[in-house]
């Protein structure tokens, strides 16, 4: 199948919520070895995201499910539970693992322009984030380690070549932050990246592009969002914040696809 046929039966896909057609397309797109255009990067990010996140949802509601009996001392049930919730680990890590292949070999050796690679290595990230959420012990330090990594790598790009208003900079430094707090325990180091980007983007509102205007004011406004959340929770310990059947699901992530975002994916994301 050629390469615009792809594109074409990705976005039908979408339009049909058919997700794991859409990944599929996506990769033989990505397996072209050329820089993507914005709106074909956004579909492979829409593609993964919907994935990914129907499986961390389950998840965590299986896993809050999984506390609460334990705690009740329902042994056979807790058995129960543990074997479906290593079912949904299994996708979940099938889907990381084939999302990084494509990233390592296709799409981060191919990204030309700043705004590619950032958004790829920030996509890394991600991924290996959400590999940290459920992996333990040294899978866990091993995934978190690879998460820093690749976010570090997108923030110098970042930091250099995108405007502190641009929303994949934004976008970027959100999920930084949801890392600091959620997979590090780092409360302080979350808070402080998460108010340095706020604070830079007010500071060069006027850098702020028509285009992306709504797509920054989004991250911006998730930014204090995340902020409000982890001042006022400082006392608790991270897993509390992001507790399955909290008021507020968990520390918001940035949209799927910024810019030219088409829909908001707050919490749970």
């Amino acid at each position: 199948m050629g390469y615009e046929d792809s594109v074409y039966l990705a976005k039908l896909a979408e339009q049909a919520e058919r997700y794991e057609e859409m990944v599929e397309n996506m990769k033989t797109v990505a397996s072209a070895d050329q820089e993507l255009s914005v709106e074909e990067r956004n579909l492979l990010s829409v593609a993964y995201k919907n994935v990914i996140g129907a499986r961390r949802a389950s998840w965590r509601i299986v896993t809050s499910i999984e506390q609460k009996e334990e705690s009740k001392g329902n042994e056979s049930q807790v058995t129960l539970i543990k074997e479906y919730r290593q079912k949904i680990e299994a996708e979940l890590g099938g889907i990381c693992e084939d999302i990084l292949d494509v990233l390592d070999k296709h799409l981060i050796p191919s990204a030309q322009s700043g705004e590619s690679k950032v958004f790829y290595h920030k996509m890394k990230g991600d991924y290996h984030r959400y590999l940290a959420e459920f992996a333990i012990g040294d899978k866990r330090k091993t995934s978190a380690d690879k998460s820093l990594e690749a976010y570090k790598s997108a923030t110098e790009v970042a930091l250099t070549e995108l405007a502190p208003t641009h929303p994949i900079r934004l976008g970027l430094a959100l999920n930084f932050s949801v890392f600091y707090y959620e997979i590090l325990n780092a409360p302080d180091q979350a808070c402080h990246l998460a108010k340095q980007a706020f604070d830079d983007a007010i500071a060069e509102l006027d850098t702020l592009s028509e285009e992306s205007y709504k797509d920054s004011t989004l991250i911006m406004q998730l930014l204090r969002d995340n902020l409000t959340l982890w001042t006022s929770s400082e006392a608790e310990p991270a897993a509390e914040a992001a507790a399955p059947d909290a008021s507020k699901e968990t520390s918001a992530e940035a949209p799927a696809a910024a810019p030219a975002a088409t829909e908001e994916t707050k919490a749970a994301e």
